[in-house]
């Protein structure tokens, strides 16, 4: 294992990085702003909800916020990741307790933020009518540098696990300090 497979988890992950800058950069993200002192839950999406969703947010929740997750392309009801959940048990963050969410179980409330992992899942959200009016960016904004594109650690090296959820943890972090709405009463 390289060390580019353990900071992007693949030449593939690293390309889409680059990618999303450029696509970040000429304002193809999808993004759509919310208005900070709207924002009253974190809502974090990926594809299967069992790795980076569900660790950030579970991770928020442990920080005092309200948050939510669902995936794209998933069931409902099922565990994390085994390899996400002994990462997680690395950085702090119990994932025993989280179930996946699929999008069409998701229930929008107002003052939601959909933060997505990957522009191209943006896209989707943008194209789905139930969520399109509803705010939303990449969590990986929020990342110290920036990170447009957090590529799916799904059966990728126990150690690209480890660094994508610390990339998450930071994100998490400077989110909740940028949205104090968030924060449970």
């Amino acid at each position: 294992m390289s060390a580019l497979d353990a900071r992007y988890g693949t030449a593939r992950g690293l390309a889409r990085l680059l990618l999303s800058h450029v696509q970040y950069a000429g304002g193809r993200a999808w993004i759509r702003a919310p208005e900070t002192a709207a924002v009253r839950r974190l809502v974090f999406v990926c594809q299967g909800n069992i790795c980076r969703s569900a660790f950030a947010e579970v991770l928020t929740r442990r920080m005092g916020a309200n948050a939510a997750s669902f995936g794209l392309s998933t069931s409902s009801g099922g565990a994390a990741h085994p390899p996400a959940a002994a990462a997680a048990a690395m950085l702090g963050v119990d994932l025993a307790d989280h179930r996946t969410t699929r999008a069409e179980d998701y229930i929008p409330h107002p003052g939601d933020l959909l933060l997505a992992m990957e522009i191209r899942q943006l896209a989707r959200i943008a194209a789905d009518p139930r969520l399109a009016h509803l705010p939303r960016s990449l969590l990986g904004l929020w990342a110290k540098p920036r990170r447009p594109h957090l590529h799916d650690p799904y059966k990728l090296d126990d150690r690209y696990m480890l660094t994508c959820l610390r990339v998450i943890e930071g994100a998490v972090s400077r989110l909740v300090e940028d949205f104090p709405g968030v924060r449970s009463s």
